[in-house]
């Protein structure tokens, strides 16, 4: 067995780089710039009112002005502002040529075309500074996974298409006799296939295109067409028949269709019989048959190999430190991704921790991580998490 770190380092070295390709902008929230991006214009590209109110050459208590013109956004005022005069200006609106200052108009009291401003008057000129936000040719770094606030800057900066690494298209293979699919009725021996659901979801939310392929039976006639329908796959993931039984013919049937295997078994509970490497021109991943097993290494395993695929570090999991909220006993050997929950009082480990247990992991919103042959803690110390 090997550590998940030595696992972690042969699955981003199995992970290939994908193409780059270019959608529109509408498109491009959550997905992975591929490149940098320059903005086309500066912004804003012209000084502009950050208030509703009056534009003047200067502004103090008890000062009158005549109403000259006025300015929207989207209509500049044509002419020169001068002393004495005023120009009714809008939030957004370009600043006349000769306007100071933009006293809001609650700070003013108007009288048909004269305005004079009252005691009131603030602080500030409420002027939006040319270029104050960004200007032609400051970019957006890449790789970078584009939210909301990105795509909202990238129309700002006059840019409609956008070059993202193309999405990981990934086949999920079931196998055994014993699954059968959601809405179908059971045998009196066999149960509901699962993994694949859900490990489809967590792809799908990870920026990836993942494929449910048929249920793969317990013999080699079976496993190699399912293999034969993988296609373009970039990642084969397959659930089950991982393991040293009579029945797991994954590896044998696999390496028979050309797999290079990289690693067999990783020393983490719940997960140990994991397998990996290359079969024709896609990774293989090979996960355990349990359920709570498949999609733990779902998170700690297929989650850093897609977003290396997708241009972004290599790394693992993202963990954060942590409380607990009651005393826990010693680890074993393995690494351990205990189901845990926070809570008011901290992280709270689930007592059950059988890798068949979805209920448990439903109930769990983060992985508590222990160390092989971690000692035991109380209330109080510091875990590391993953969050689900």
């Amino acid at each position: 067995m090997i550590p998940v770190s030595e696992a972690l380092d042969h699955l981003f070295a199995l992970a290939r780089p994908l193409e780059v390709e270019d959608v529109p902008l509408r498109e491009a929230g959550g997905r992975v710039l591929a490149r940098p991006l320059a903005a086309l214009r500066d912004q804003p590209p012209f000084a502009a009112s950050a208030m509703d109110g009056y534009g003047v050459t200067e502004a103090a208590p008890g000062l009158a002005f005549r109403v000259i013109g006025e300015a929207a956004a989207g209509r500049a005022f044509p002419g020169r502002v001068g002393p004495g005069e005023a120009v009714r200006i809008f939030t957004g609106a370009p600043v006349p040529e000769g306007v100071k200052t933009v006293v809001i108009q609650e700070d003013v009291d108007r009288d048909g075309d004269r305005i004079t401003i009252t005691d009131r008057l603030g602080d500030g000129d409420n002027i939006r500074p040319y270029g104050n936000d960004f200007r032609a040719g400051m970019t957006v770094e890449a790789p970078r996974l584009l939210g909301p606030q990105d795509i909202a800057l990238l129309a700002a900066m006059n840019i409609d298409r956008v070059p993202v690494t193309r999405r990981p298209r990934v086949a999920l293979i079931s196998t055994g006799d014993e699954l059968v699919m959601p809405g179908e009725t059971p045998g009196p021996d066999q149960i509901i296939a699962s993994n694949t659901f859900g490990l489809y979801v967590l792809l799908q939310q990870l920026g990836a295109e993942p494929r449910l392929l048929p249920i793969a039976r317990d013999n080699e006639a079976s496993l190699r067409t399912i293999f034969g329908m993988v296609g373009d796959a970039d990642l084969v993931v397959t659930i089950g028949g991982a393991s040293v039984g009579d029945h797991d013919l994954v590896a044998r049937v696999a390496e028979g269709m050309g797999l290079e295997r990289a690693f067999h078994k990783v020393a983490m509970r719940p997960g140990k019989p994991l397998m990996s490497g290359r079969l024709a021109e896609a990774m293989m991943v090979g996960l355990p048959g349990n359920p709570v097993s498949a999609m733990v290494c779902g998170h700690v395993f297929l989650a850093p190999v897609i977003r290396t695929m997708l241009g972004l570090a290599a790394a693992p999991a993202a963990r954060e430190t942590l409380r607990l909220a009651a005393a826990i006993g010693a680890n074993g050997p393995r690494e351990h991704y205990m189901r845990a929950r926070i809570t008011s009082e901290g992280v709270a480990v689930f007592d059950r921790q059988d890798s068949a247990l979805l209920s448990v992991l439903g109930a769990a919103d983060v992985l508590a991580v222990r160390p092989p042959n971690d000692p035991a803690r109380q209330a109080g110390a510091e875990i590391d998490v993953i969050r689900l």
